[in-house]
């Protein structure tokens, strides 16, 4: 099989020698003519200063920004999001409201709404409740501009839960409220955390809403560890999934030098929606 499923890069993981706002230009340079960030700010709640730089930066880079994580606390320190955190609540939804004020000038379809660590003092049951409430604040107001919320497994934190598909689709299916909610498969977290893959594809595909490809061991490049990829990704795209493979990976050197796996003329979509 032919794979051409849509390529984009992660430029919170990519580009990284280069200041945050120098990024979107370079992956056009590259030849990529999407991209996805973490959050790009310090705080939840940026000022307009800021946020204007950030939009301004992608426009004039001529990208789309296809993704976008919510704010997740001190990613550096440990933390992995705030959609199970108690005490928090007012912060995520104010960071929520800025993600899709940019969502709704950037044409972002897809929000990643980390899950958040087990904290101390509470018990996991108080904090699934409330992720389930934060999570349907979110997808409501990602709905109104036509995006969808993104929840996904996430290795190498030992406190987060969240470490299988299934433990994802758990927690969104008891957000009876919303539709928009949907599996974030990054095909490393699942491989790293003994999911198995085939599995995951063959059975919730039709679930799945966005797609994070790295190699392991290492996090690195394509083609620099032992997960079967390409395979993978063939196996996706038979099973229906049309969207976006985004490039998740630690470049091993200058993000440039790492991308000859993947040919030039792979990296622009065009009209890919």
């Amino acid at each position: 099989m032919v794979h051409r499923l849509p390529y984009l890069t992660n430029c919170s993981l990519l580009f990284t020698e280069l200041p945050l706002l120098a990024r979107p230009d370079a992956a056009r340079a590259a030849g990529f003519d999407a991209v996805e960030f973490w959050w790009p700010f310090p705080v939840a709640v940026p000022d307009d200063a800021e946020v204007d730089a950030f939009v301004r930066a992608v426009r004039d880079a001529g990208v789309r920004l296809v993704g976008l994580n919510f704010f997740a606390g001190d990613m550096p320190a440990g933390d992995r999001g705030l959609v199970s955190w108690p005490g928090r609540e007012r912060e995520f939804a104010d960071a929520v409201d800025v993600a899709v004020g940019i969502g709704e000038q950037l044409d972002v379809t897809g929000f990643n709404a980390l899950y958040g660590n087990r904290v101390e003092g509470a018990a996991a049951e108080e904090q699934d409740e409330l992720a389930v409430s934060n999570l349907a604040v979110a997808a409501a107001e990602a709905a109104r501009i036509g995006a969808t919320v993104l929840v996904e497994p996430v290795s190498g934190a030992p406190r987060y839960p969240l470490r299988t598909a299934e433990d994802v689709l758990t927690v969104v299916d008891r957000v009876t409220e919303a539709d928009n909610l949907r599996l974030l498969a990054d095909l490393y977290h699942l491989t790293v955390n003994g999911n198995d893959v085939d599995a995951v594809i063959a059975t919730h595909t039709p679930r799945i809403g966005h797609v994070q490809i790295a190699d392991a061991p290492g996090r690195h490049e394509p083609g620099t560890g032992t997960i079967p990829l390409q395979a993978q990704l063939d196996e996706l795209e038979a099973a229906g999934y049309t969207g976006w493979v985004s490039l998740e990976y630690a470049p091993q050197g200058a993000t440039v030098d790492g991308l000859d796996w993947l040919p030039r003329e792979r990296r622009s979509t065009g009209s890919h929606a």
